[in-house]
């Protein structure tokens, strides 16, 4: 945690939530730990992504990102829930502090690399929410995974959480966009809202034309086969 980013979560946490900043060695650990949980997930996903690229010569992964939660932003969502601002309250209470979003071509890809992922021995899934198949009313779709994995330390193993979103490349790019214009600009703009829902419908009719137009070219290659 810099300077700056402390400052500002001294100003932004009543005093008795201070305790978090009281214990930031061990904060920094915890994080650490969910940044090797997102290596573990990372890893697992890559390897997935070789193995279909080897057997069958193509990606369904696009793209991996991830990220871990700033200190404030835990803060800050500890107390909207009214929780105490505490290490033990991040682990007790937050379930995507860690996360990692998978990007993939096609919508059949994503349930085939979620399914593979959640079959490995050493994943427990904790949570689904199906966002494509029972979208938000927005129009935002999304694949969100709660998955528990273990990582282990010199001295013993911890089983972490990370959140695992699926997209395809279309459902990112509306997202990202539907963030920027409408947190920034649009909240009480319902004709926005609406505009925006158009165009969520029309990116999930895209790759559901896309993903047809891949099984046409798959299904002519076997017939000449």
């Amino acid at each position: 945690m810099n300077g700056s980013e402390k400052h500002y979560l001294e100003r932004l946490l009543d005093p008795e939530d201070r305790d978090m900043i009281e214990k930031e060695e061990h904060f920094s650990q915890v994080m650490m730990m969910y940044s090797c949980a997102i290596r573990e997930v990372q890893t697992k996903l890559e390897v997935l992504n070789d193995d279909l690229k080897s057997r069958y010569q193509r990606n369904p992964i696009h793209s991996i990102k991830s990220r871990i939660k700033k200190p404030v932003g835990l803060a800050k969502k500890l107390r909207k829930k009214g929780l105490a601002v505490s290490v033990d309250s991040i682990k007790g209470n937050i379930n995507d502090v860690a996360g990692v979003r998978v990007i993939c071509s096609f919508v059949d890809d994503i349930y085939t690399i979620s399914e593979m992922l959640t079959s490995q021995t050493d994943i427990t899934l904790i949570s689904q929410k199906d966002y494509i198949e029972h979208p938000k009313p927005n129009g935002y779709r999304s694949l969100h995974l709660i998955v528990e994995t273990p990582i282990f330390l010199h001295d013993q193993k911890k089983l972490m959480k990370v959140e695992v979103q699926f997209r395809t490349i279309a459902m990112d790019f509306w997202a990202s966009l539907e963030h920027r214009i409408y947190y920034k600009k649009g909240k009480d703009n319902q004709a926005l809202r609406q505009e925006l829902k158009d165009c969520a419908d029309i990116s999930a009719q895209l790759d559901l034309r896309m993903q047809a137009i891949r099984s046409a070219i798959e299904n002519l290659s076997l017939i000449h086969i």
